[in-house]
């Protein structure tokens, strides 16, 4: 059986977001959706996602590029002057020299998934903007959060077989960039699945889409489904209306997100499903009996 989840990151950033992620569900092949706790377009996206029982939610967390919910007096290290760092480079380097306190990380990841758990989303897993969880210090936090909320499902980034996902993309200046991104991280992601074991959370789906981020194409798209392993899958995409908010936001997806909601609702895309076998599914129907079950 090969089951997918298709999931929209960056819910919650702007109201041309939120409007893209719900049409991409209503009418498309979307399942899933990653909410940010602290974003311009939150409390809409929070409404969103309580009146639509069908989308499964999960938590978008955000060390990287935005506002933090605890005070800044309590984030020194983590959130100088009351704003996170603004690049994933820059995190990644600090917390490497030890200039974050990882209590501090922990502190304001807590904060982040009750937020959201306090405002009615049941939250169905958890994975991070510009996937700077996938550090494995601060994966293990996330890890321990996930079990404090009983969170079974924390995604690990890593698009595999890695050196296959290079060569199918070695023309495309875009997706060749992103997949040496993502085999460079390869040790990363044997460490954060042997953290998922340890704390006795199953392994994530196996996870699509990360080399494509911003060059979505139909033909790309209908490649990407019809090589969907067995089990499950995540296929990450971003969708999304290009509005005044968004032209306000640090993103290099723009009119990249509204190709993506054209082809996660485009017809064809939903026939490609349909003969490749695929049922759609959702984080939260994939492990009770370790059988996913259909989207519906």
């Amino acid at each position: 059986m090969r089951a997918l989840i298709v999931n929209g990151d960056d819910f919650g950033l702007t109201p041309g977001i939120n409007a893209g992620v719900l049409h991409a569900h209503t009418r498309g092949i979307l399942t899933s959706a990653s909410l940010f706790a602290n974003a311009p377009a939150t409390d809409a996206a929070i409404e969103i996602a309580r009146g639509t029982s069908t989308l499964s939610v999960g938590c978008h967390l955000t060390l990287v590029d935005g506002l933090p919910l605890t005070a800044a007096s309590e984030l020194p290290t983590l959130a100088p002057g009351g704003r996170f760092r603004r690049t994933w480079s820059s995190f990644i380097r600090d917390a490497v020299l030890g200039r974050i306190r990882l209590r501090e990380v922990e502190c304001e990841l807590t904060a982040q998934v009750q937020r959201l758990s306090e405002a009615g989303v049941r939250l169905t897993h958890l994975d991070s903007h510009q996937h700077v969880h996938a550090y494995p210090p601060v994966f293990a936090l996330v890890v321990r959060v996930a079990r404090r909320f009983g969170i079974r499902t924390v995604r690990v980034p890593y698009e595999t077989p890695a050196l296959a996902v290079l060569r199918r993309y070695a023309r495309n200046p875009v997706a060749c960039k992103q997949a040496v991104a993502n085999l460079a991280l390869g040790p990363w992601a044997v460490r954060d699945r042997e953290l998922l074991e340890s704390y006795g959370l199953p392994p994530p789906p196996l996870f699509i889409g990360r080399a494509l981020t911003g060059a979505f194409t139909r033909y790309a798209l209908r490649a990407l489904l019809e090589s969907v392993s067995k089990g499950t899958s995540e296929l990450m995409t971003h969708p999304g209306y290009q509005d005044a908010a968004l032209e306000g936001v640090p993103t290099r997806l723009r009119r990249q997100r509204e190709t993506e909601v054209a082809l996660l609702t485009d017809p064809a895309t939903r026939a490609v499903v349909v003969q490749a076998g695929i049922m759609l599914t959702r984080h939260d129907h994939s492990y009770s009996d370790n059988t996913p079950r259909e989207y519906a």
